[in-house]
């Protein structure tokens, strides 16, 4: 079984600032499908046109995550803001049915000190979302970020992003397996990935602890860890969520040097 990756358009083709010239970069470097890109400033009729337009699918979109000057980052996890979340669910939903997208990233947003009132409201907004997202068949993905590469944020745990998936027990609300985060956290990528394996619902990938292309210098053995995902008959895209050493079509060549092929 060969895995099969999908650019990160917030992180690659940065050539552009243009998120709808991003589509084409992407399909020029023979990408047939992509993933993220905060396009919520754009209407969806352009973005579906540049979509279109590129011949590629779209594989995962985050939610709008807020206002960036107010530091918002999401508001899964932040009582008395149910409504954002609620209208954040639905534009995403919107946007996704638009572009023929079936995943979608919960973000669970800032929160300095945790407590058990955010325990609570971040899985009350999941089971909403759980039961929304069925009618749409459509699938919620919650990722842990490692705090150091973003402070503050709620869902930063290997641990409990597992526990509140298992909690809420739908196939609509699975878990990212980003291993860059999951190295930041000095996890055991092996036996988290094995654990976690039946709650997955997307993968990323970038090299620790710089974030760059798979193949550069880093802690992580991405030879061996995409042979696990292979062997434990993982049949979903891959997300390039890394920033290019250099520009990204040379960086690319990594996928080809690993017997992989776009």
């Amino acid at each position: 079984m060969l895995l099969k990756f999908c650019p990160n358009l917030s992180f690659m083709f940065q050539e552009t600032s243009s998120i709808l010239e991003r589509y084409s970069l992407a399909r020029q470097s023979g990408f047939q499908a992509v993933e993220g890109g905060f396009v919520y400033s754009t209407p969806v009729e352009d973005v579906v046109k540049a979509k279109r337009e590129a011949g590629v699918q779209q594989i995962l979109l985050n939610v709008n995550p807020g206002d960036a000057n107010k530091g918002e980052l999401g508001f899964a996890a932040i009582p008395g803001q149910q409504e954002k979340f609620r209208n954040g669910l639905q534009e995403a939903i919107t946007y996704c049915k638009a572009l023929d997208c079936r995943l979608v990233h919960i973000m669970s947003g800032k929160v300095q000190n945790p407590n058990d009132e955010n325990d609570k409201v971040y899985e009350e907004n999941l089971r909403l979302a759980a039961s929304i997202l069925q009618e749409e068949n459509m699938v919620g993905i919650i990722e842990p970020i490692n705090g150091i590469s973003l402070p503050g944020y709620y869902m930063n745990n290997f641990r409990k992003g597992l526990d509140v998936v298992k909690k809420v027990n739908s196939p609509h609300i699975r878990l990212m397996a980003d291993l860059f985060h999951f190295q930041m956290m000095k996890l055991d990528l092996s036996s988290s990935i094995k654990e976690a394996f039946p709650y997955i619902g997307h993968v990323q990938v970038a090299q620790a602890p710089n974030r760059n292309e798979p193949d550069t210098q880093g802690e992580i053995d991405f030879k061996s860890t995409f042979s696990l995902l292979e062997s434990l008959g993982y049949d979903g895209w891959i997300g390039l969520e890394y920033k290019p050493a250099s520009d990204t079509n040379t960086g690319l060549k990594w996928i080809q040097a690993m017997g992989y092929t776009l």
